[in-house]
């Protein structure tokens, strides 16, 4: 059974992992020294408990401790009044509870790949929600796994995880350790890379060479991706626009958009 702690005092040392959410840089530096998580509102908390990660503590008004009581086990729950939550988070906690959880040890890129057969390989989208929603489509159309650049965003990041609506933790991911090297291993494994561009002279997705095993490579937002990893991936593959698109003002798809798409082309029936 959950321990209900009631807490009064917004600097309250037991509060500690959960200070100013907000607060990006804050928030990498100690999620990182303490290999912790946030997990935001009933259904994400229940999804992130569900997939083996430990719950460190939560943090939830009375009236949302009864419906989590049944996953909680016999963690600390701090209770507390609306103010003191958005004292010490640094916003209105309307989803109501907050889960510190620990994080678990990632695979590495080599122990991700065997079965699977269609991935995603995003570089550097440092935008949190991006990422977040680009997980969400990857578990709505079936990718088996991500792979991330080293210096892409964290998907366990607070408006990852809420923006995915737990589906990071649906899809396995794994993080290069070399962006030089990684899709060397890719390939190393039998994997076709296809790079996605908002290039109209590439090939239309739809029409790309296809192995047995696909990676759909996807850039930053803006930049797209680099120079190297265009020139490494096996076919430039764009998704084709309305002739009058560059008309109305639009010469690209955002990240998010442009991955629902291409995914659903590369999960399609009858090309896998």
């Amino acid at each position: 059974m959950a321990r209900l702690i009631p807490v009064a005092d917004p600097a309250d040392p037991r509060l500690a992992d959960y200070t100013r959410l907000r607060d990006v840089n804050l928030r990498k530096s100690l999620e990182a020294e303490h290999g912790l998580f946030m997990a935001e509102g009933e259904k994400v908390i229940r999804r992130a408990i569900a997939t083996g990660h430990p719950v460190r503590s939560v943090l939830a008004a009375r009236r949302w401790v009864e419906p989590l009581s049944d996953v909680l086990g016999d963690a600390p729950v701090y209770v507390v009044e609306d103010a003191v939550a958005e004292a010490v988070t640094g916003f209105p906690v309307h989803r109501g509870a907050l889960a510190s959880m620990e994080r678990l040890p990632l695979p590495s890129t080599g122990t991700l790949l065997p079965g699977v057969r269609r991935i995603l390989v995003l570089e550097d989208l440092v935008d949190h929600g991006n990422v977040g929603a680009i997980f969400r489509c990857a578990a709505a159309l079936g990718v088996e796994a991500v792979v991330l650049s080293p210096r892409c965003a964290d998907p366990l990041y607070r408006r990852s995880v809420k923006v995915s609506m737990g589906a990071v933790f649906a899809v396995p991911y794994a993080r290069m350790t070399d962006w030089h090297g990684g899709l060397d291993e890719l390939r190393a494994a039998g994997f076709t890379l296809l790079a996605l561009t908002p290039d109209q002279a590439a090939t239309p997705i739809g029409k790309a060479p296809r192995g047995e095993r696909v990676a759909l490579m996807l850039g930053a937002e803006g930049d797209g991706l680099s120079s190297r990893w265009l020139r490494e991936a096996d076919e430039p593959v764009c998704i084709p626009m309305s002739g009058d698109a560059m008309d109305r003002g639009v010469d690209s798809l955002n990240v998010v958009a442009a991955a629902a798409i291409a995914c659903h082309e590369l999960m399609r029936p009858g090309v896998l």
